[in-house]
């Protein structure tokens, strides 16, 4: 091949104008999600090295901005090696309900222009922009249509990699971040794919990458070239011939829309051992409301209500109940989620990390309601939408379930406050 025909054969091409010929497959990804919503309100942030997650022994980075990214953090790395990496991080408490809604705002930017749409996280979505070209034009100019959006609109940046198929849709807008556009025409994907390191390839972790090296494969055309029996023999037949399909761009895979979340819920890491079951069930308190108000939010109700519980050397028990019908209150959540916790044999057990989560999910409006436990005509459910509307008004805590409250001395003409705080909890068989 001559080195003429070497510059001009096919590619990724950046921009709108690029072939997107056979390429109905888009991939958005929002750039570096939490932490730039969080400047929305902290523009004077911008441009430093920004950390989102907790603090403590046990914390973990959440999200980093790229400043921070160019000292080696990255997410799901501990927070205290991320500051020893980048001292001058400033780091923020997530606020996933935030999260949550703007993200809700991303997905109805995307379903405006297409109905094929796969939310892979709250960040991430592939559309399926076959059956919108009449309307909103090519595939890239699509792409560029809801990244002008995405800024234009909610004040943030994303990056859409347009190809043939998802996978390397996905790869593509892993390679044009952040705030990019990159499109791998169909007759140039093994161009694209094959001279990538091995790690790309979905499957591929830090072991297989090893056990691959130690074949003497680096790249993924390196991977391709190898004999498919002998891949199956080191890594499995399953494994082996998926890697195998991959590193010729075969993905067979559609877009796949889901009409609702598949679960929701929250946990906690506790940053030293808990063995107090007090305080595990005020922390069954505290995920449950927030668990119940992120299913009002999105207008689902759930029937399968789940605890997790994690040991400190890392060992997992999970316990789950379905109730009759449907609920998206936060009382019967956390209800039942403490005889969960009583039927589990953990009471007295150390635990670094619970979890709430409730799944078997429905459109509220699809589900018949649930009572709270003891509920009268009026009482718990007008509580935790009045619970709702002030957290929209004046934010997360304005009001909150009394246990939740520091302790305060009660004195003359002191009285508690409204709110209850799980005393009626009873225990349960196990599930």
């Amino acid at each position: 091949m001559s080195r003429k025909q070497q510059l001009h054969r096919p590619g990724p091409v950046r921009g709108p104008l690029a072939d997107d010929t056979g390429c109905p497959v888009l991939h958005v990804d929002m750039d570096a999600f939490f932490v730039s919503v969080e400047l929305l309100e902290r523009p004077e942030l911008r441009g430093r090295p920004v950390l989102v997650g907790g603090v403590g022994n046990r914390a973990v980075v959440s999200a980093a901005s790229y400043e921070a990214r160019t000292f080696g953090v990255h997410s799901a790395m501990p927070m205290s090696r991320a500051l020893r990496l980048c001292p001058r991080a400033v780091v923020l408490r997530p606020r996933h309900e935030k999260y949550g809604a703007m993200s809700r705002r991303v997905m109805e930017i995307l379903r405006s222009l297409t109905p094929l749409v796969e939310p892979l996280s709250v960040d991430e979505a592939f559309l399926d922009v076959s059956g919108a070209r009449n309307l909103f034009g090519r595939p890239a100019e699509i792409a560029a249509l809801i990244r002008r959006r995405v800024a234009d609109e909610l004040g943030l940046t994303c990056s859409v990699g347009v190809a043939p198929t998802k996978f390397l849709a996905k790869l593509a807008s892993t390679r044009c971040k952040p705030d990019g556009l990159l499109v791998v025409p169909a007759d140039g994907v093994l161009e694209f794919l094959h001279p990538l390191p091995i790690a790309h390839l979905w499957g591929v972790g830090e072991r297989t990458e090893e056990r691959l090296r130690s074949l003497g494969l680096r790249t993924v055309g390196e991977l391709a070239r190898f004999p498919v029996a002998a891949l199956r023999a080191e890594l499995g037949n399953a494994l082996g011939a998926h890697l195998h399909e991959l590193s010729w761009a075969r993905d067979p895979r559609s877009v796949t829309p889901e009409s609702t979340d598949r679960s929701v819920g929250a946990e906690e890491t506790f940053e030293t051992d808990v063995t107090d079951p007090a305080e595990v069930r005020r922390e069954l308190l505290r995920l449950a409301e927030r668990t119940g108000e992120r299913l009002r939010a999105a207008g689902l109700r759930g029937r399968t209500i789940s605890v997790k519980l994690r040991e400190p050397d890392f060992q997992t028990i999970t316990r789950a109940r379905t109730l009759p019908e449907p609920t998206d209150l936060s009382r019967v959540i956390y209800l039942t989620a403490c005889e969960l916790f009583a039927a589990s044999g953990r009471e007295r057990v150390p635990l670094r990390l619970i979890g709430v989560r409730v799944e078997n999910l429905a459109p509220a409006g699809e589900a018949p309601r649930q009572l709270a436990l003891d509920e009268p005509e009026t009482g718990w459910r007008e509580a935790e939408q009045a619970m709702d509307e002030a957290a929209r008004r004046f934010g997360r805590g304005a009001i909150r379930p009394a246990a939740l409250l520091p302790p305060t001395p009660r004195g003359p003409g002191r009285e508690a406050g409204a709110a209850w705080d799980g005393s009626n909890a009873r225990g349960g068989t196990d599930a």
